[in-house]
């Protein structure tokens, strides 16, 4: 499955001195007469309306990062926590930055590069169809069993798990 991980990079604040049209806040919906204004994720907010939607935090003030997925506003430690696990590559190892789109499956997340048949090594994109089987991708030609149809002989482990799977 293709998620895609949105960073809004920064948190602007800015003066909201004479001369500047009336804006409403994102958040409340009230007019923003305040000293100061944040502009985030193309949306004009009070600094007191901008907070995360898990924890409440104030992102104005926590950090200068946010992020928005799923409907949802969160500060980076919510969003590692939620969607990001670790925030490595399972193939790999190596860290996925948040504006980075990845691949999913079974709970583990990938580089786009690295999710790929185990045998062939082949990348699969969304469309393809994959098997996985105890923590191993392999394209639908390759999977284990399929030695007879696709001329790679792999014997079926007696206690592998086996899961048909679609990337969408």
């Amino acid at each position: 499955m293709v998620n895609s991980r949105v960073e809004v990079p920064t948190v602007a604040m800015m003066g909201s001195g004479s001369g500047t049209a009336c804006r409403s806040c994102a958040g409340c919906g009230g007019r923003i007469s305040d000293r100061f204004l944040l502009f985030s994720m193309e949306r004009y907010w009070h600094t007191r309306c901008l907070k995360c939607s898990c924890c409440q935090a104030q992102l104005g003030e926590y950090s200068s990062t946010c992020y928005s997925k799923g409907g949802m506003i969160l500060c980076k430690n919510d969003y590692i926590r939620l969607y990001g696990h670790s925030g490595a590559c399972s193939a790999c190892g190596q860290s996925i930055p948040a504006s980075e789109m990845v691949m999913r499956a079974q709970g583990n997340v990938y580089h786009l590069k690295c999710f790929t048949c185990a045998t062939c090594r082949n990348r699969l994109v969304p469309g393809d169809r994959f098997h996985y089987i105890n923590g191993t991708i392999f394209c639908e030609h390759d999977r284990p069993g399929a030695g007879l149809l696709s001329g790679h002989p792999t014997p079926i482990q007696p206690n592998s798990i086996m899961s048909d799977q679609k990337v969408c």
